[in-house]
């Protein structure tokens, strides 16, 4: 903690006297959503606030298998970009573990939305331990219901 003569500096992370930092592992699942390395994880606990913690640790917080319903989405907005008004998108999965849990599991940006994009990001989830996604909830979009199925070869998802 750094020095505070004058009894200004009021922590967030870690409060005064705090000896419990076990609100540490939604930190750890925000910065594993955000797309850090388990390295790069613990190098910042260690960092941040003098935490040694293990891969294996930050593995078992992190590591999720089967999710109950997971959501996709994404909003569309324009950004300036080289001088000029160009149009973007972030990509949002938000999943519903067996304990009723909710977790971002992920925000990408891309350009547009397109099924395409949506596979890339559910052979990422894959890639990341997901094994089973129980419902998937989508919009409309031309072409999702094919990324889905190439995903997963039973799928059971839910267009609005």
């Amino acid at each position: 903690m750094p020095r505070d003569r004058n009894s200004e500096l009021e922590p967030v992370a870690v409060k005064k006297h705090q000896n419990d930092v076990s609100g540490i592992e939604d930190q750890v699942i925000s910065m594993y959503a955000k797309g850090m390395t388990v390295r790069d994880i613990q190098a910042h606990l260690k960092s941040i606030y003098g935490i040694d913690a293990s891969p294996t640790l930050i593995s078992n917080i992190t590591d999720k298998e089967i999710y109950t319903m997971v959501f996709l989405d994404s909003i569309h907005y324009k950004v300036r970009q080289d001088g000029q008004v160009i149009n973007k998108a972030a990509y949002m999965v938000i999943g519903i573990d067996l304990d009723g849990q909710k977790d971002v599991l992920g925000i990408w940006i891309g350009e547009n939305e397109s099924s395409k994009f949506w596979l890339k990001v559910l052979n990422e989830l894959k890639n990341r331990g997901v094994k089973d996604i129980l419902i998937i909830s989508v919009d409309n979009l031309s072409g999702i219901s094919e990324a889905i199925t190439v995903y997963s070869p039973r799928p059971r998802f839910k267009s609005a």
